[in-house]
């Protein structure tokens, strides 16, 4: 069914699609009108779920650890401080391996107060052994909802769904609805391998000692390190399974096909301007100009963050003779987390392109389409040293 709705709305008819068992919720800008669409769906029966509004986002995810352990499909949806209040709770649900999922509607942290968009509240939890996927559109937010269930549940990780606030959440766009009936089948009902039975009763999470040691049947068991190793390496491994569940979902419902970066003009491209969100949209028409100005340049939208598809960027980028990396978040004292990730990984390429980094939008200071142009004509014909980056855009000083 085709709608013309708002970005929230679409995250929120995916999880009911994915038959999200419990919800719990805590409203925060731009985030709230997500939980008050589920709250609606539960209300008139459309959803079967347990709702469960709690008092904070920290309660909000204790609520998923606790019904994610006990066996049931859990969802939550925060944005901006209300995630960085979830901090604690995010580590125990990846260390547990719960399957969570949570829509994170990016905005930027105070202080000083904000409610406008960045994307500095997730980047700043990218090490809290989530996985992070970044939506472009309404279409790819319902779409990516769905798909993550499939890929937490598969791998035993949980996953951000990121999308930007106010310019995806609270726009309005047409997209497609699947029928549930195609969903269900995408998607079956979630079967744990492990879960709190009060017939089996069973201690999950215990105390751990720096060495591995026996367990109560005689059989050796990780230490704490070996268990974070075990994270790490299914993490990775989840580089496979984002695959697979992408090319089922391309062969289900006849979208994706571009799990880790959606490219835009990069056949031949000598330059490449690399953001993660609704920006790669916006650049869009930016190189369409630039081309038809004879500069050879594309656009790659980064849909996963993490795991980081370090292969994918080399194979992608690595015979481009410049890459101009935006960001909206910023690792402070030193450059965007992005550029330095994709500078890592280049590393290992055979031929290292150029790789500049600008950095803008904070707080939802407004992006010109003439400012993108000129940066990137900037990047494309002067040499920029890297100790002059990163490069801002939109900065009144």
């Amino acid at each position: 069914m085709h709608v013309i709705e708002s970005g929230n709305v679409a995250a929120a008819n995916g999880v009911k699609l994915a038959r999200a068992q419990v919800v719990a919720a805590y409203p925060i800008t731009p985030q709230t009108p997500l939980t008050e669409k589920l709250s609606e769906f539960v209300d008139s029966g459309k959803m079967d779920a347990e709702y469960i509004p709690v008092e904070s986002e920290h309660s909000a995810l204790s609520v998923c650890i606790a019904a994610s352990s006990a066996g049931a499909r859990a969802f939550t949806a925060t944005s901006a401080n209300g995630l960085l209040y979830m901090s604690e709770q995010l580590h125990w649900a990846a260390g547990a391996r719960l399957p969570i999922v949570m829509c994170v509607v990016n905005r930027g942290i105070g202080a000083p107060w904000t409610v406008w968009n960045d994307q500095q509240d997730a980047i700043s939890q990218r090490d809290a052994g989530w996985i992070q996927l970044f939506a472009c559109d309404h279409q790819q937010i319902i779409d990516t909802v769905i798909q993550a269930f499939a890929i937490a549940e598969t791998v035993s990780i949980p996953v951000m769904v990121c999308y930007d606030g106010y310019l995806l959440s609270h726009t309005y766009m047409p997209f497609d609805i699947p029928e549930s009936g195609t969903v269900d089948k995408f998607l079956p009902a979630y079967a744990p391998e492990y879960a709190l039975d009060p017939a089996a009763p069973c201690n999950l999470n215990t105390v751990t000692l720096p060495d591995i040691r026996p367990d109560v049947r005689g059989h050796t068991a990780p230490g704490y390190m070996e268990i974070r190793h075990n994270l790490h390496t299914d993490m990775r491994d989840a580089l496979d399974v984002i695959k697979t569940v992408d090319e089922k979902f391309y062969d289900t419902f006849g979208r994706g096909g571009h799990c880790y970066l959606e490219p835009y003009k990069l056949e031949n491209a000598e330059y490449i301007a690399v953001c993660m969100g609704s920006l790669s949209y916006q650049l869009r028409d930016v190189v369409d100009v630039l081309r038809e100005d004879g500069l050879n340049i594309g656009v790659c939208g980064l849909r996963v963050h993490r795991p980081f598809p370090d292969a994918a960027v080399r194979e992608t980028f690595g015979a481009a003779r410049g890459i101009i990396v935006m960001e909206k978040a910023l690792s402070y004292g030193y450059e965007g987390a992005l550029y330095t990730d994709i500078k890592a990984a280049l590393y290992h390429s055979d031929n290292r392109p150029f790789i500049h980094n600008y950095i803008l939008g904070l707080g939802g200071r407004e992006i010109q389409t003439q400012q993108l142009k000129a940066a990137l004509h900037q990047s494309c014909s002067e040499k920029i040293g890297p100790e002059d980056m990163p490069q801002w855009i939109g900065l009144k000083m």
